[in-house]
């Protein structure tokens, strides 16, 4: 997938915006104003995804473009990097597992509002 799939994509979820609160660097995907992927949109397209940590460990080992996320909570974050090498069901997969844990971290109301939207 290319920088633009993966922008699409992850702004094709429920309740998701953009910005560049890191600087125009860095486009940072939330949802309801919590991140949960970032872009690079300089360099090198790298990814950084929230990741549960025991999965987070189990995807460093089998997948050497899988590292400890960059600039982030080392435990809770992963960096894509090589993104090419990545199938685009896996990244979807990895995006969707990001966006559901970022969810279940929502207020109940704000939860339910997602649901319905």
């Amino acid at each position: 997938m290319n920088i633009e799939e993966l922008r699409s994509y992850c702004l094709s979820k429920k309740g998701s915006s953009e910005g560049t609160p890191f600087g125009p660097d860095v486009l940072v995907i939330k949802v309801l104003n919590k991140m949960f992927a970032t872009l690079s949109l300089s360099g090198e397209l790298r990814m950084n995804l929230k990741c549960d940590p025991e999965r987070a460990l189990e995807l460093r080992a089998e997948y050497p473009s899988v590292i400890p996320g960059y600039h982030m909570n080392k435990k809770h974050w992963n960096t894509i990097q090589d993104i090419e090498l990545i199938s685009a069901h896996l990244l979807k997969e990895w995006i969707d597992h990001s966006y559901a844990l970022v969810v279940k971290t929502l207020k109940k109301d704000e939860q339910s509002f997602l649901k319905e939207a």
